[in-house]
């Protein structure tokens, strides 16, 4: 792409992008942050444009924005972030707290020379928007959180499953474990095959890390309050999260905005990447016209 970002500390190599069926997809990028660890990216977009930062799951990475960044406007600056122990990113042994994702995606920005994003995160990658936006409102213009959770405090009924894991991790349960959450939309193949590849790339370690620090962390909306605006999009068939989770967490974000996203489960990035960009544009279009008259 003729306009790939470069981080201004030059700590940036190319690495080629595993093969998949969405076309002209730009190389991926690594750069090393200040919490001592090396992450990977990928830059879509108008290099001055409104900066976008998009923030995956737990068991995900980067590449679950594919078919969402073919549908934002090219005026918008939109990374898509590997964060640690996914996708491409380092594999620690530990720092898999949510503390730790948190400062790992400010540590990312001061690399990528962004002082403030929209942060958009999808289920649990919004739980890491939320403590961001507590922890520094400065740089948060604006949340998206799709499918996010006010809170994951709790054991889910798969902890068992992923606390047996051993490496190399099974990739025949990499599978079936997505199936955990029910889709009433149809998925392409290849994306759900990318998504399996994304499992098969974390070790077992980084599944049961990751669930441990999601699940005893403090819920963000709990230790404060969270000043950016936002918008909540929550599929109203997702049996993970429950309307009054989704209600609680919006009414704990002052001027926040909830959107019931019909017969919709609660993979909403996988079941509804048109809707999601037509939300999510208007969303930051909103924000330009706020910042013109206010």
């Amino acid at each position: 792409m003729g306009h790939a970002f470069r981080p201004p500390s030059g700590a940036v190599r190319t690495s080629a992008a595993y093969d998949h069926q969405v076309a002209q997809q730009p190389v991926v990028r690594e750069v090393h942050v200040a919490t001592g660890i090396n992450l990977r990216y990928l830059e879509h977009g108008d290099p001055a444009g409104r900066a976008i930062l998009l923030l995956h799951p737990w068991g995900e990475s980067l590449r679950c924005f594919d078919r969402l960044n073919t549908l934002l406007p090219p005026s918008l600056r939109v990374l898509s972030l590997d964060q640690r122990g996914h996708g491409g990113a380092a594999k620690p042994a530990g720092g898999y707290e949510l503390a730790s994702f948190a400062a790992d995606v400010e540590a990312f920005m001061d690399a990528a020379g962004l002082a403030a994003a929209v942060l958009v995160g999808s289920s649990s990658g919004g739980y890491v928007a939320q403590q961001v936006a507590l922890d520094s409102p400065s740089r948060v213009t604006g949340l998206v959180l799709v499918g996010s959770p006010r809170s994951l405090h709790g054991r889910p009924p798969f902890a068992d499953e992923v606390e047996r894991l051993t490496d190399p991790v099974d990739p025949a349960w990499v599978r079936e474990s997505l199936t955990w959450f029910p889709r009433f939309h149809d998925v392409p193949d290849w994306y759900i095959e990318d998504r399996v590849r994304d499992g098969l790339r974390l070790p077992a370690h980084v599944w049961r890390e990751t669930l441990t620090g999601l699940i005893t962390a403090l819920a963000p909306t709990d230790t404060g309050t969270i000043t950016a605006p936002t918008l909540i999009i929550w599929g109203d068939r997702d049996d993970l999260l429950p309307g009054e989770d989704q209600r609680q967490l919006a009414a704990a974000i002052p001027g926040s905005r909830l959107v019931v996203y019909q017969d919709t489960g609660h993979l909403v990035l996988w079941e509804q990447p048109d809707r999601v960009a037509t939300d999510l544009t208007a969303f930051v279009a909103g924000l330009r016209t706020t910042a013109t008259t206010g």
